[in-house]
Formats: structure tokens, sequence, C-alpha cells
């Protein structure tokens, strides 16, 4: 992926990243090394400005420091954060709702096997049988 920033005071960046970083983040960068460089190499300074003559040391830092994104954009690293606090939490409710799933079947089995007890009772030979103990 190729970003490109050019400012209107002649001043223009480019940053080759993957896919997967993010644009936001690119962006940024770019914004802060344009912004030291115009800090450094104001535009009515020197006309005649060139790779040679300009020191780019700062950029090696800031890409240095961009490596890892969620340690240099405070914004990435708060959603990663709360991606996995809701992850975290989401696997806690599966759990939860295993454990009631088991609660559940464990239930549903000893009303089943009390539900075949009362069938073995109530059938009507059953019931005839002991109507007519009662009489």
């Amino acid at each position: 992926m190729c970003h490109v920033y050019v400012r209107g005071d002649s001043l223009a960046d480019v940053l080759i990243t993957d896919h997967e970083y993010p644009n936001r983040v690119s962006h940024t960068l770019i914004t802060k090394v344009l912004d030291k460089s115009a800090a450094k190499y104001p535009s009515n300074s020197s006309p005649t400005l060139n790779e040679s003559t300009c020191d780019f040391s700062q950029a090696n830092v800031y890409l240095a420091k961009y490596q890892n994104v969620r340690e240099a954009d405070l914004l990435t690293k708060i959603q990663n954060d709360v991606d996995e606090m809701i992850l975290h939490n989401t696997s806690k409710v599966v759990l939860q709702r295993g454990e009631k799933l088991d609660y559940s079947v464990k239930k549903s089995e000893g009303l089943r096997m009390q539900s075949k007890a009362f069938y073995k009772t109530a059938q009507p030979s059953n019931f005839l049988k002991l109507l007519f103990s009662l009489l």
C-alpha cells in the first residue's frame, strides 16, 4: 500500500506499508514526519534543499517507533484493549451458557425418568387394578 501526502508548502512524503497496516496510523506517521521536517527546514530558509543537505534521522526514529502500531498509536491500543475485553467477556458468557446447558440436560434427564415412572403407573391396566383394589 502506498500512502502519499503533499502539503501546500510543497513538502511531500511517501510511506509504503502492507495492507494490514492501518491507514489512519500511516497518515499520522506521514503528518508527524512532515511537521518535524517543516519545523527543522522552514520553506523560506533555503530554496535549494535536497536529500544530501537534509538530515532525515528523525524519520528513522518515527519508523522504528511505528513498527508496533499498538505502542505508537493510542487509539489503536485502546481499540485492541476493548476487543480483548469483549472477547474475554464473550468467552465467559459462553462458558456460563455451557454450565447452564449442562444443568438443563441433567434436569431434563431427571424429568424424563420421572415421566417414565409416571407412565408405568398411569397405564390403564394399572389404573384399573388400583381402582378395583379400592372398591
